[in-house]
């Protein structure tokens, strides 16, 4: 019986936490939801919205990380579509996360909002789910290509700065905008990647010229 609870419970919890996406728009923004109207989609009593979350906050810190986790999920499967089937890693990469930006938008503005907003724990909570993308993407570059630990850190960053950034932008564009935008930052990225392996090669050419001259 208390299998069941828990499976309830945890139920309960999750359609908390979908029906405050729901209710997220470009006009209204997590500071401006109420625990009533989010208890209220949710089919429990507002009473009930503590039996689950301290407050509001902890809901909201819930949901940036259910964010992130989504889009490491989502950018994990695509690498391993291609790791099985072949094809540009960059490509499908900017593809998955331009159809998260498209299907899940008010998990992209949360983050995107709270990146700067005015609450130190919800700053910092983006903060670790960015943190998270560089480390994967940094570990990928490093396993995949000839970098070193170094150059595959600074390299996933930039990558992941441009591509946030480039979400953003893709919030508010029609269809056509959106494609456009999609191809602008698939040759971005491929600009990043080709400056990086040539500035390996540069950096190889140099050390083993140093050698040679001792």
């Amino acid at each position: 019986m208390s299998g069941v609870r828990a499976q309830q419970k945890q139920k309960t919890r999750q359609a908390l936490i979908e029906a405050a996406f729901n209710q997220l728009s470009a006009e209204h923004s997590f500071t401006n939801l109420s625990l009533r109207e989010v208890a209220r989609e949710a089919g429990i009593a507002p009473t009930s919205f503590y039996r689950h979350f301290k407050d509001m906050n902890e809901l909201g810190l819930t949901m940036v990380d259910e964010a992130g986790l989504t889009l490491r999920q989502l950018m994990r499967q695509a690498r391993r579509r291609i790791a099985k089937g072949g094809g540009s890693v960059i490509h499908t990469s900017v593809l998955t996360f331009m159809e998260f930006i498209e299907t899940s938008s008010n998990q992209f503005r949360l983050l995107l909002r709270e990146r700067s907003g005015t609450s130190p724990a919800f700053r910092a909570a983006v903060a670790r789910e960015i943190k998270h993308f560089i480390m994967e993407l940094s570990h990928y570059l490093e396993t995949e290509t000839p970098c070193d630990a170094n150059h595959a850190y600074m390299q996933a960053e930039a990558m992941v700065t441009l591509v946030f950034s480039s979400g953003a932008e893709a919030l508010d564009q029609d269809a056509q905008q959106r494609a456009e935008l999609t191809e602008r930052l698939i040759w971005q990225l491929r600009y990043i990647v080709k400056g990086a392996s040539g500035y390996q090669k540069e950096s190889q050419i140099q050390a083993t010229t140093k050698a040679s001259g001792q």
